[in-house]
């Protein structure tokens, strides 16, 4: 049950800012059955002591990692992500194998899998799970461990375990940025490490990323990819973040918008 004294709620409200990234005034009027005038001068004192900044609508910690959760992630950036995922998935093949990663793009394909014939799916990601675990044409894996809340990804000596055990025709790998040099920039290295074995995995790899991401180096984690991986993006990338990759020698797919 939450905690109903003023300075116990705080506490849980900076832990759940702090570990999943709830923080948005409405959810934790529910979560605490209080009123959102309560919460709201909750945020005040927490951020007036200097433990929380105000966003649009909640609050972030401050002393939490940058990284956005999930459910912060999925509607960014909504109608790339559906095209991109739009295109991967008409790379599946029935009777194929695919392993697919944690992330929102990664989970937008799996939503458009939902209608493969005689396809089996390993997945890291619990957005995956979801969306497949009712589809009897389709075959599911998880390839369980330590779960990451911010992610809903399993990572750990479990997971890398279970990854062991199989191979695949397609690997879907996302990314919190992405470059032509460095590959994969994550926000931990548990899943930078993960992302290189399930690249070696895989006959093919593809990184799912919108134009927003390209470039990007917003942490210190990174995973290296192997050559002729593709690069799936959105129509708006420029020519410059293009040119980037396949000066390397790397593939890039623009992803049309969804009709």
């Amino acid at each position: 049950m939450p905690p109903n004294g003023s300075q116990a709620r705080r506490e849980e409200i900076l832990r759940l800012a702090t570990t999943t990234g709830l923080a948005s005034v409405e959810e934790l009027s529910r979560h605490f059955g209080v009123t959102a005038s309560t919460i709201r001068r909750d945020l005040a004192r927490l951020t007036a002591d200097g433990r929380l900044a105000r966003t649009y609508g909640g609050a972030m910690a401050l002393n939490a990692h940058p990284e956005a959760s999930l459910r912060q992630r999925t509607t960014e950036a909504y109608a790339q992500k559906r095209a991109i995922a739009r295109w991967a998935a008409a790379q599946v093949q029935p009777g194929e194998t695919v392993l697919l990663d944690a992330g929102s793009t990664v989970g937008a394909l799996a939503h458009e899998l939902r209608t493969a014939k005689d396809l089996t799916v390993a997945t890291t990601g619990l957005t995956a799970l979801h969306e497949l675990a009712d589809v009897e044409s389709v075959h599911v894996e998880c390839l369980g461990g330590t779960l990451r809340p911010l992610s809903q990804a399993f990572v750990g000596p479990l997971t890398e375990a279970a990854l062991e055990r199989m191979t695949f025709d397609r690997v879907f790998l996302s990314a919190d940025g992405v470059t032509a040099d460095g590959g994969i920039c994550e926000a931990d290295l548990r899943q930078t490490r993960l992302k290189e074995l399930m690249a070696r995995r895989a006959a093919r790899t593809y990184v799912l990323a919108h134009a927003a991401k390209l470039g990007r180096a917003p942490f210190h984690a990174w995973a290296q990819l192997p050559a002729g991986w593709t690069l799936v993006t959105d129509a708006s990338a420029t020519d410059a973040d293009v040119a980037a990759f396949t000066g390397r020698g790397t593939r890039v797919v623009l992803a049309e918008p969804v009709d």
